[in-house]
């Protein structure tokens, strides 16, 4: 029954899934109605919201800093001592479920430890177990590599509870929780613990037979060992190979992480959560120059690894302009986000209320695709009105967290990164993600209905 569901959900993503690009338009003309019903705005101001700085061209630094976390971290990924150690993982795959299990078990702790370093490793891991294990349905795979995803905003970089930290301010009043009552309170600590210790098995459990199971070919995998031999003759050749150069971009790059590590520790703030994606990318960059060995190799191995960002670099603006739609506001004040969040906020009380929270920032996740933007929609709204219902800062916070992760399974977004490391389109996966989807969600609204009865 359970693999006749699965199956179901595969051909029906595979039938009417478009390209990531067309769901972004798609998107973009669905909210570009609904918002002029909410906030009574003609089309010219509408269209105006979508194309204005705050709106297509709002996401610029982030779509550079998405591209470069898929690009740089192909690139380091690429290098011989890399390679040796995604193989060391690899081998402890020796069959289909092996490959499942352990691909989205690494996944999913790689992403609570930081989200940027864990949507990457995943998707390179995966394709390291597929030259291991070739029998292995290759779009499950991936799917399970991407599926750790759906734990990142409850981990250490996770943006809201990092920002309730820091105390956060609506109006007058300042709602602060210590990561003691988000990201290691017990609650939430169980719900991370059944995601890694079940999801694995969820996905094992999704995997077709032999008849249906698609494998990619192995010579599409094929890597050979042999380095590329470069011919050093003229003084510009010499340069490019020089060591005293290498060693030069080195003592920059590392010299600035340690100084960037050591402040944060001495400031005494969370070094986990200092992680922000200028500096994971830092560590990619210099990590990658260091494995390379020269800055020839590296320069070679970015020019490979750039062309898998197209994706990125296309979409991210209608995304933005999306946003832009969502949260502009009418002659009352009134947005199509704050609509959304405001309906559930109004239909709960103080144990039900986490739980509706959890649902409407799914809901809103899927128009804005940002745990930062999505903090800056719902915060405003879900804080004021947990204050009124007794329910405590930490875990109204995280129910917003945990719902802008949870539609991320079925929101081409933030899988294209991995999807251009695995070379696949965003419907070959997205029907295995359904099932992780509802797996995640029945998780989440347990735990929060636990968390307002037991704590």
């Amino acid at each position: 029954m359970f693999k006749k569901f699965t199956n179901a959900c595969v051909r029906l993503v595979n039938r009417w899934l478009p390209d990531p690009f067309l769901f972004a338009v798609i998107l973009t003309i669905v909210v570009f109605i609904a918002a002029m019903f909410a906030t009574g705005l003609g089309p010219v101001e509408m269209v105006g919201a979508w194309g204005a700085d705050s709106g297509f061209w709002s996401l610029l630094s982030f779509s550079m800093q998405m591209a470069l976390v898929l690009v740089l971290g192909s690139a380091m990924a690429s290098a011989a001592p890399c390679k040796k150690a995604l193989r060391a993982i690899a081998s402890l795959a020796h069959n289909n479920m092996q490959a499942i299990v352990i691909t989205t078990f690494v996944s999913v702790i790689c992403c609570w430890l930081n989200w940027g370093f864990g949507l990457i490793a995943g998707a390179l891991l995966a394709k390291e177990v597929a030259r291991r294990v070739p029998t292995v349905d290759y779009p499950l795979l991936i799917a399970s590599a991407y599926s750790g995803f759906v734990i990142w905003h409850a981990g250490l970089s996770g943006s809201i509870p990092l920002a309730l930290n820091g105390g956060y301010k609506v109006a007058d009043v300042v709602y602060e929780a210590s990561t003691l009552d988000t990201i290691f309170h017990p609650m939430n600590l169980v719900m991370c613990g059944v995601v890694l210790l079940v999801m694995p098995f969820v996905n094992y459990a999704m995997h077709p037979s032999k008849e249906q199971t698609i494998t990619i070919n192995p010579a599409l995998l094929a890597e050979t060992d042999e380095e590329k031999v470069y011919e050093i003759e003229t003084p510009a050749d010499k340069l490019e190979h020089s060591k005293i150069l290498w060693l030069i971009v080195l003592l920059f790059g590392f010299g600035y992480i340690v100084k960037y590590f050591v402040e944060t520790a001495m400031a005494g703030k969370n070094i986990a959560g200092a992680l922000g994606l200028n500096i994971v990318n830092m560590i990619f960059m210099f990590l990658g120059v260091l494995l390379h060995g020269n800055l020839r190799k590296y320069i070679d191995a970015i020019g490979e690894a750039a062309s898998g960002a197209a994706g990125i670099l296309l979409q991210f603006p209608f995304y933005a302009g999306i946003i832009g739609m969502m949260t502009v506001k009418g002659a009352d004040g009134v947005s199509l986000a704050m609509i959304i969040s405001n309906f559930f906020v109004m239909i709960s009380n103080e144990v039900t209320f986490p739980v509706w929270t959890f649902l409407s920032a799914g809901v809103v996740n899927f128009f804005v695709p940002s745990g930062g933007g999505q903090w800056g929609v719902q915060g405003p709204i879900v804080m004021p009105a947990a204050a009124e219902l007794m329910v405590e800062p930490g875990r109204a916070a995280m129910a917003i967290a945990w719902g802008d992760q949870w539609t991320n399974m079925i929101q081409p977004f933030w899988a294209l990164p991995a999807l251009g490391v695995a070379g696949l389109k965003a419907r070959n996966i997205m029907g295995y993600l359904i099932i992780v989807l509802l797996f995640t969600g029945l998780v989440a609204c347990l735990g929060f209905l636990a968390w307002g009865l037991f704590f």
